[in-house]
């Protein structure tokens, strides 16, 4: 693989974390605070969103396992179909509707309808990555190319989201005088601007919107003309595809893929706990509110930069053990809830950064030895690639969908207000748990499921030789 061709493939899959990233850092707060959804609706409408995109993988696994090659390719004609509609169901996602009583089922569509689609363009993308190349070290490379593109992009998301957005999340009032009026809602306070003003927060989240759509475009048609997909070298002219009801039977069965998928869905929960609720608890749990958008680019940069080095590393000492540094958060997340502090919470972003950067890249490297693994031991079947990775994206979007519901639905029992200076000390509480001890116990979970995993870095060089034998 040429190194043109590796940043075309990363720079295709960009766009999809451009826009994730805005919105699992601001879509809570923008329901909450500008929308004015009540939490509970709020969390309907996060849990649905993710469920709908978590039920959209394996129905995109089995029409893309059907699908017939062409001119471009068997993958890349369902990216390019799907990208317009994305663009569109996003910037409507941060429209705020004139009407109050539809506003709930108004980004409840939108919201399903963005998750659908993004699942659409990235089953078959993240699929691209066996069709790339053979040989697993370029596979793992281009891997690691994908991963640090895309952490640049959940970057540049939040970087553009969190500027162009944030005074609509700042207010004069309450970092000047908060012991006044602490209880008084926005639409109670005249310093307060209307939420619902089309010339203020509107016409922010529509530029943000706007811009971050534009991004999309950019990285498809990069993709497009950058990547050539190549059709399954070890498959022979007999070999049939594995129908996808006896393939998801399968894969459901083969231990190293059923402890892989086990192991991240508790530890991606765990990271998209952190995204969703860390704006909030700089907010109104850790009077950190003129900085919470810096905080979040110091997370991404320092993600996006140790990317490199995760890869050096797991190349070095294998895969297993450089899952260690996903741990490395937990102790400096504790120390930020227990003792809030501005320059604590810029070295915890620093160091959160590296775990996440190691959180994102393992599972995409270790997926495609699984894959591998199944093809050794299946050698007379196809087409089980797009399996993988929907069933895959399923499970890990569907645990983020009810974590990221029952965060939302805590701040409802707990009596979350929006707009109001100071919350309770029990919503404090309840996002000092969400950031702190949820993520901790989730993130051990998942390690400790991890240390069963069977694929070795000795096993692995073996079945690369054995499938060296079949192709």
């Amino acid at each position: 693989l040429s190194i043109c061709g590796k940043l075309c493939y990363a720079i295709g899959g960009a766009p999809n974390q451009v826009a994730g990233s805005a919105a699992a850092f601001f879509l809570q707060i923008y329901l909450l605070d500008i929308a004015h959804i009540t939490p509970f609706h709020a969390s309907l409408v996060l849990f649905i969103g993710k469920a709908s995109g978590a039920v959209t993988d394996p129905v995109a696994g089995f029409f893309i396992s059907k699908s017939r090659w062409t001119k471009i390719g068997r993958l890349m004609p369902w990216m390019l179909a799907c990208t317009p509609f994305t663009v569109v169901s996003y910037f409507f996602m941060w429209y705020l509707p004139p009407f109050v009583s539809g506003r709930v089922a108004w980004y409840l569509t939108f919201y399903c309808l963005f998750q659908a689609l993004t699942t659409l363009f990235q089953v078959p993308y993240s699929a691209l990555t066996m069709f790339l190349s053979t040989d697993q070290k370029e596979r793992d490379s281009a891997t690691a190319y994908r991963m640090t593109m895309e952490v640049l992009g959940t970057l540049i998301g939040a970087a553009l989201q969190g500027q162009i957005v944030a005074s609509a999340h700042v207010s004069h009032h309450c970092t000047v005088n908060p012991t006044v009026n602490t209880t008084d809602s926005w639409h109670d306070t005249p310093s307060f601007p209307d939420p619902s003003d089309p010339l203020s927060h509107q016409v922010i989240y529509m530029i943000a919107a706007g811009v971050i759509g534009g991004v999309y475009l950019l990285g498809i048609v990069i993709l497009f003309l950058g990547v050539t997909e190549k059709d399954d070298p070890y498959a022979l002219n007999s070999d049939r595809a594995i129908p996808f009801c006896k393939g998801l039977g399968l894969t459901m069965k083969h231990g190293p893929y059923v402890k892989l998928t086990a192991s991240f869905l508790l530890i991606s929960t765990a990271v998209q706990l952190e995204q969703s609720n860390f704006v909030l608890f700089c907010t109104h749990a850790a009077d950190l509110r003129n900085h919470f958008q810096y905080l979040v680019v110091t997370i991404l940069v320092s993600a996006a930069v140790s990317i490199p080095f995760w890869q050096k590393f797991l190349q070095r000492f294998g895969k297993k053990c450089a899952a260690c540094g996903i741990s490395w958060m937990i102790p400096f997340a504790v120390m930020l809830v227990t003792i809030p502090n501005l320059i604590l919470a810029y070295f915890v972003a620093f160091v959160s950064g590296l775990s996440i950067a190691a959180s994102l890249l393992l599972p995409w490297s270790m997926l495609p030895d699984v894959v591998d693994n199944f093809r050794l031991q299946n050698p007379h079947g196809k087409g089980h690639e797009t399996i993988f990775y929907s069933s895959y994206v399923f499970f890990t979007k569907m645990s983020a969908g009810i974590g990221l519901g029952i965060s939302a639905a805590g701040l409802e029992f707990t009596g979350y207000k929006p707009g109001i200076c100071r919350q309770s000390d029990d919503v404090i509480l309840t996002l000092k748990i969400l950031i702190g001890a949820v993520p901790a116990i989730l993130i051990l979970v998942g390690l400790f499921i991890l240390l069963f995993y069977p694929i070795t870095e000795e096993s692995r060089k073996e079945t690369k030789l054995a499938l060296e034998v079949l192709r």
